[in-house]
């Protein structure tokens, strides 16, 4: 019999075809629907990128005011779940209990269990518009704070923060989040988007498949890469500490996390982007600090292993410097990946066909079992 050759973590195997996103090496660069992140970025508000990946097509005028109408009317959360998110554990991982928050939101869709693309697409907008609220209650109450409502005449950026801080920070703050949820929202077959087609294949509902992508997501491996990248500059502290630290990173052979990616060979395209924003939110908070720091380890480590960052990499202290808690971070992932997720289950529902790989076996023969008195 021929040899079989395993391709461990799936790497090189084309599952399947999408429309929603591709990696075009020609260009370096990630792109939604045929546009280049980066523009979308510089030219679209986020609700726009949301309306793009889940319709095909960028909104007009009128299209974007409907979608924008719709989810803002949907914003609000029940009483129930404000109870419940007021009952979780103050040390729980706030990816944990998103996760909770999101089943929760299922429980209560009264159209939990109709799979057609126009009830997902319904319901997408209701997971989209009730998760950060969701997110900000759980992060005001851990702290001790009154759960702030949801307002409809605000962006869902700006909305966000007035639901965590009970005000709006300068429009350069909210462009740069913005900007952020924009190039987390896609990334074709990642981890936890490959999770949700998975789990949408076996006819599973749409939030199952949005909660098994928040479990998929909350790895360090993935999505919780950022709130690694913003520990390290905590444990870094100066910006003098930085290259004696990566460098001896380098030495032991340890994981450093915000560096390289399994898709871009020569550098992560949504970091040049984010990186901006970033450095123009440190300008606005006055922070050069943090800038120093990623400037150090990002020279140290291209000279040293040739090894570019990734996205995590700026955004990590981005929303540092927002004001958000470290372990908020993926949570916040999680809000703009909603988008991506959803693209993909309804892709995965309209041609169909159960995601079911194989395995080579590896394990003992075939044996006869003993009575236990005998073993």
């Amino acid at each position: 019999m021929a040899e079989v050759e395993i391709k461990k973590g799936l790497v090189g195997v084309i599952a399947d075809e999408t429309k929603v996103s591709e990696v075009m090496p020609d260009i370096n660069s990630l792109t939604y629907r045929g546009y280049a992140v980066q523009d979308l970025a510089e030219a679209c508000v986020f609700e726009e990128v949301a309306y793009l990946l889940l319709n095909g097509e960028l909104p007009s005028k009128s299209q974007l005011a409907k979608f924008q109408e719709e989810e803002r009317s949907n914003r609000e959360i029940s009483s129930n779940l404000k109870k419940i998110i007021q009952s979780y554990p103050n040390n729980a991982h706030p990816m944990d209990t998103t996760r909770t928050s999101v089943s929760h939101l299922g429980l209560e869709d009264s159209e939990a269990s109709t799979n057609t693309i126009e009830a997902n697409y319904k319901k997408f907008i209701r997971i989209f518009a009730k998760t950060p609220t969701a997110v900000a209650a759980n992060f005001r109450t851990r702290k001790g704070l009154d759960i702030i409502d949801p307002k409809k005449d605000l962006s869902f950026s700006e909305n966000f923060f007035h639901m965590c801080f009970g005000k709006v920070p300068s429009k350069d703050v909210v462009k740069a989040f913005d900007v952020s949820l924009i190039l987390y929202a896609e990334h074709s077959f990642n981890a936890s988007t490959f999770t949700s087609r998975v789990i949408a294949s076996t006819l599973a509902d749409i939030h199952s498949a949005i909660v098994g992508g928040i479990s998929a997501l909350k790895g360090p491996l993935h999505g919780g890469a950022n709130e690694a990248v913003m520990e390290m500059f905590l444990e870094i502290k100066e910006p003098e500490n930085a290259e004696k630290y990566i460098l001896n990173k380098i030495k032991n052979k340890d994981l450093i996390i915000g560096f390289g990616h399994r898709v871009y060979k020569k550098g992560d395209s949504r970091v040049p982007t984010m990186t901006k924003y970033y450095y123009k939110t440190a300008e606005f908070y006055k922070n050069e600090k943090f800038p120093k720091i990623s400037r150090i380890l990002e020279q140290t480590m291209i000279k040293e292993k040739n090894i570019f960052p990734n996205l995590d990499f700026p955004s990590g202290p981005t929303y540092y410097l927002m004001g958000f808690d470290v372990n908020f971070f993926t949570p916040i992932f999680v809000m703009s990946r909603i988008t991506g997720w959803s693209a993909h289950v309804n892709e995965q529902l309209k041609d169909n066909r159960l995601i079911r790989p194989l395995s080579k076996y590896t394990g003992s023969g075939h044996r006869k079992v003993l009575l236990i008195d005998k073993r």
